[in-house]
C-alpha cells in the first residue's frame, strides 16, 4: 500500500482497518495529554538508557485486559496534520488482542517507528525504538508521577543548571526559518524585549511591520528593497498619516504598486494629502484612477478632474464619493452622461435633495438603494406603496425622508419585515413603536442602531429610549460609553440578557453586581475579549467567596481577590476544570513546579497560558522555544534573559523572508 493512504481521512481509516484496528470516537480526547508529551517522555527515556520491553509485555500493559487503546503516528508516514499532536481511540478485533497488538508492534507495515502508542487513560506510553537486532518498544508507566517528579526536579534547578541549559540552546543547530519567523513573533511581543531589539526583530518578516511605530513603519519599508514587502506591512492596517502615505506613494516604482498603495489607503479610510491626491488622480493607469476615485474627502480640483474621466466607472464612483464637492454644471454632466450607469449614480446623489420622480425611477431603474436613501415624489411613493413588489415596500419602510403618513401606512404591512423596518424607525414616538406587531429573534446577531447612536450624549433621549418595548433599540443604548444612573439602573436588570451584555462591554457606568451576573454566562467577545471581568467596574473584594463554587468559571474569580494566598494558586493548578487552570498559569505567584506540570496540560489553552507568563525553568523554555507548536507562546515569556533574546535576535536578521507575491 502506497503512502498516498495516509492523506486523508478516508485512507487513514484504510490504514487503521489494514491493521485489525476500529476506530472510536473523534480526535479530542479530554483528559488526556498530547501525544507530543508522549513522544517527548519517551526521547528522554531513551536517551537515558532506559531498557527496552518485550512485545507481549508492552502489549499486555497497553490493553490492561481489554481492547482498546490510544494510537498516533509520529513518523515519517504519519497522516497529515496529526504527527506527534492527537491520539485516536481505537479498538484490536482480533480472538488475541494481546498477541495481535504485539505483532503490530513489531511488523514492517506500517513503520513501527512511527508508531505512538498509549492506554486510553494516557498514563502508560510506548513506542518502538531502533536498536541492537529487532526493533524493540519501550515502555513508560506513571507519566503523570513521572512529570510530578520531573517537575519538581525542575523546580530545585540553579542558576548554574539555567546557565547551562541556556548556553546548550544557543549552540545548539540552527533553527529552521519557520522557528525564526516565530522567534521574531513571539519576542516581538514579548514585554522583556528592547525596543530597538524588536524593531531588529521584525526587519526580516514585514508581516510584522505593524507592530513598529508609523514614522519606523515608513522609514523601514522605503528602505525595503522588495515593494511587496511593504504591501505586505501595510495590509495589517497599519494607521498612517497623510505626510506617510505621501512619501509611500511618491516612492512607489511601478503602476501596480501605486494602485496597490492606492487601494489600501481607500480600505483603511486614510486621509492623503491634495498632492497625493493630485498625483494619482492623473496617473495614467486607469485602475489606479479608479482606486483614489474611491477616496471620500478628495479635493474638488482633483474630484472634478475625475468627474471627466475617459472611464465611466470611475465618473460613476466620483457622484458616489465626491458630489458634494461638484460645482452644479459638473453635476448636470455627470446627470446626463452617455452611460446608463453614471446617469444612475448622479441620479441616486441629486435625488438625497430633490424629490425622485416615478417617471426617472421607470426611466433610469436605480433600484433599491433609490428607494431606501432618495426622497420620493409622492407620486413614486403611492406607486411603491399600492405594488405588489415587497421587497421595495421593506426598502421603503427604512427611508428616513417618509411623511408621517406613508409611515403610519407601512406600520400597518401584512409583512412582518416590514413593520420590522418601521419599528427600528428614528423618526416614530416609543408609543408609536410598541403599538406595532413585530417578532424579534433575540439570539440574533444586532449592532448599535445609528440613530440611537448618534443620540448617546443626550440624557433625555436615553432615558426614553431604555424604556423603549423594542429590544433592539434597548440594545443600542446600552452601547453608550456614559450614561445616566437611572438608565444604567434600568437597563442592567433588562430582561434581555444581551442588553445586559452590552451595558457590560461598552458601558464604564456598568454595576458590578450586573457585571458579576453575566460573568456567569459570559467570558468575553472578540471586540470586547476581557470584558466583564476586566470592566473597572468588575468586583475584585469578596471573590475569596467563590474559591469552592461548585462551577469553574466562578472558582477562578478567588485568584482576582486581593486577598487570595499564594496557596490557592497551586491548588487550582491542579483543578478540575481547565478555566481554573488556565487562570492559574497567568498568575504571577505561580510556582515552578506548577507550571512545569502545567506546560504539559491535556488543554492547548492552558499549556499556551503558562508558556507565555509561567516562571518555567530554563530547560523547559529552551526546549519549546524548538517546537513549532509551542514556540510562539515561549517566545513571549518575560523569562527569558536578555542576552538570550538578543542572541535569538541576532539570529533573527541573518534571515531573508521569501516575500508571498502581492
Amino acid at each position: 500500500m502506497s503512502d498516498d493512504r495516509l492523506r486523508d481521512r478516508e485512507g487513514y481509516e484504510a490504514l487503521l482497518a489494514s491493521m485489525g484496528l476500529e476506530p472510536l470516537g473523534n480526535w479530542w480526547l479530554p483528559g488526556i495529554r498530547e501525544a507530543a508529551t508522549a513522544r517527548r517522555l519517551l526521547a528522554v527515556a531513551a536517551a537515558a538508557g532506559e531498557p527496552a520491553a518485550g512485545p507481549a509485555e508492552t502489549a499486555g500493559l497497553l490493553l490492561g485486559g481489554g481492547r482498546e487503546f490510544l494510537l498516533a503516528f509520529d513518523g515519517l508516514r504519519a497522516p497529515r496534520g496529526c504527527t506527534g499532536k492527537a491520539w485516536r481511540r481505537v479498538r484490536i478485533g482480533a480472538a488475541d488482542p494481546v498477541a495481535a497488538l504485539a505483532g503490530i508492534l513489531t511488523g514492517a507495515d506500517p513503520d513501527p517507528r512511527g508508531l505512538l502508542l498509549a492506554t486510553t487513560d494516557g498514563d502508560t506510553v510506548a513506542r518502538v525504538t531502533a536498536g541492537p537486532g529487532a526493533p524493540r518498544p519501550l515502555v513508560l508507566t506513571g507519566v503523570g508521577a513521572r512529570i510530578d517528579a520531573a517537575a519538581e526536579a525542575g523546580a530545585r534547578q540553579g542558576a548554574e543548571d539555567a546557565a547551562a541549559a541556556w548556553d546548550a540552546f544557543l549552540a545548539g543547530p540552527d533553527p529552521s526559518p519557520a522557528l525564526l519567523e516565530a522567534w521574531a513573533e513571539g519576542l516581538s511581543s514579548n514585554p522583556s524585549t528592547p525596543g530597538p531589539v524588536r524593531r531588529e526583530l521584525v526587519l526580516p518578516f514585514p508581516e510584522l511591520w505593524g507592530r513598529l511605530p508609523p514614522d519606523e513603519f515608513v522609514e523601514t519599508a522605503l528602505a525595503q528593497a522588495d515593494p511587496k514587502a511593504v504591501l505586505r506591512g501595510l495590509e495589517r492596517g497599519l494607521r498612517l498619516t497623510p505626510a506617510h502615505w505621501d512619501r509611500l506613494v511618491h516612492a512607489a516604482a511601478t503602476e501596480r504598486e501605486r494602485w496597490l498603495l492606492t487601494m489600501l489607503a481607500v480600505e483603511w479610510r486614510a486621509a492623503l494629502e491634495e498632492s497625493t491626491c493630485a498625483l494619482l488622480a492623473a496617473d495614467p493607469s486607469t485602475r489606479v484612477r479608479a482606486a483614489v476615485a474611491g477616496l471620500t474627502g478628495l479635493p474638488e480640483r482633483r474630484a472634478a478632474l475625475l468627474a471627466e474621466d475617459p472611464d465611466a466607472g470611475i465618473r460613476a464612483t466620483i457622484c458616489r464619493t465626491s458630489w458634494s464637492v461638484l460645482s452644479d454644471e459638473r453635476r448636470r454632466a455627470l446627470l446626463a452622461d452617455g452611460s446608463a450607469a453614471v446617469r444612475k449614480a448622479a441620479l441616486l446623489r441629486r435625488a438625497e435633495d430633490r424629490p425622485l420622480s416615478r417617471e426617472a425611477f421607470r426611466r433610469e431603474e436605480p433600484g433599491e438603494r433609490a428607494v431606501e436613501t432618495c426622497r420620493l415624489a409622492p407620486e413614486l411613493v403611492e406607486h411603491l406603496l399600492a405594488g405588489g413588489d415587497v421587497r421595495l415596500r421593506r426598502v421603503l419602510a427604512a427611508n428616513p425622508r417618509l411623511d408621517p403618513e406613508n409611515v403610519a401606512r407601512l406600520a400597518e404591512d401584512p409583512d412582518d419585515r416590514v413593520r420590522h423596518a418601521v419599528a427600528l424607525r428614528a423618526d416614530i414616538t416609543e408609543e408609536q413603536r410598541a403599538a406595532i406587531r413585530v417578532d424579534v429573534d433575540p439570539s440574533g446577531m444586532s449592532t448599535a442602531l445609528p440613530w440611537v447612536a448618534d443620540r448617546h450624549e443626550d440624557p433625555e433621549a436615553m432615558r426614553v429610549l431604555a424604556a423603549s418595548s423594542h429590544v433592539l433599540v434597548r440594545r443600542s443604548v446600552a452601547r453608550a460609553r456614559r450614561l445616566p444612573p437611572d438608565v444604567v439602573q434600568r437597563l442592567a436588570w433588562d430582561t434581555d440578557r444581551v442588553v445586559q451584555l452590552f451595558l457590560a462591554e461598552s458601558c464604564e457606568d456598568a454595576p458590578a453586581e450586573m457585571l458579576l451576573r453575566v460573568w456567569t454566562w459570559w467570558t468575553g467577545s472578540l471586540s470586547s475579549p476581557g470584558r466583564p471581568r476586566t470592566h473597572p467596574n468588575f468586583p475584585r473584594e469578596g471573590l475569596l467567596r467563590f474559591a469552592d463554587d461548585p462551577h469553574g468559571r466562578m472558582r477562578r474569580l478567588a485568584l482576582d481577590d486581593p486577598q487570595s494566598p499564594p496557596e490557592l494558586v497551586s491548588r487550582f493548578a491542579g483543578d478540575r476544570d481547565p478555566e481554573v487552570r488556565y487562570r492559574a498559569a497567568e498568575d504571577p505567584r505561580l510556582s515552578v513546579a506548577d507550571a512545569i506540570r502545567l506546560s504539559d496540560d491535556p488543554v492547548g489553552s492552558v499549556r499556551a497560558a503558562v508558556l507565555r507568563h509561567g516562571p518555567l525553568p530554563a530547560v523547559v523554555l529552551a526546549e519549546s522555544l524548538m517546537d513549532r507548536d509551542t514556540v510562539v507562546h515561549a517566545a513571549r515569556n518575560p523569562g527569558i534573559p536578555p542576552h538570550v533574546v538578543r542572541a535569538m535576535a541576532a539570529r533573527c536578521a541573518t534571515f531573508t523572508a521569501p516575500v508571498k507575491g502581492a
